[in-house]
């Protein structure tokens, strides 16, 4: 079977690197929130006035999605990367190509965070699932040949394992 023009650790660079971008957005999101939070325009007016409140959770919000994606760069930072073939189950760091995705040069990589994150390599397209997704939980534990079934929503998948590197 081709295997695929994808290094792992450049995967693992383009997810940190989407990971970096998503912070820088998401610290500019949490000065803004916390800016109107303390701004004297959202002083309440009236006990019905709530603009303050809804910045203050706003700027909350924002400060914990700075904080979990802080988390998920350190992760990936120090993610050790293993190589996979047909006598080593499916964990993470796997990068697993289902029968179904051949022909769309789809493949899964099992992160640790960052899940639904997608990126293109060699015109392979990578898309990031985590242990504790539906797609991971039924990955996890299983070897190249083995097959799946799984509910994702209305649909139920059957396939299996063509490759995992």
């Amino acid at each position: 079977m081709k295997q695929p023009l994808i290094k792992k650790r450049t995967l693992i660079t383009i997810i940190i690197n989407q990971l970096e971008q998503a912070l820088a957005q998401a610290i500019n999101a949490a000065n803004e929130a916390h800016a109107a939070a303390v701004d004297d325009q959202s002083i309440a007016e009236t006990q019905y006035d709530t603009l303050a409140i809804e910045a203050s959770y706003l700027a909350e919000g924002q400060s914990r999605r700075v904080k979990e994606l802080q988390t998920s760069i350190h992760q990936y930072q120090g993610l050790t990367l293993l190589d996979f073939d047909e006598n080593k189950p499916v964990a993470l760091t796997a990068l697993v190509q289902l029968s179904n995705d051949i022909p769309n040069q789809h493949w899964f990589f099992i992160g640790p965070t960052a899940g639904g994150m997608r990126c293109t390599i060699s015109d392979q397209t990578i898309t990031v699932i985590t242990p504790q997704s539906p797609m991971g939980m039924a990955l996890i534990g299983k070897y190249q040949e083995d097959e799946i079934d799984i509910k994702l929503g209305n649909k139920q998948l059957s396939d299996y394992l063509s490759q995992v590197i």
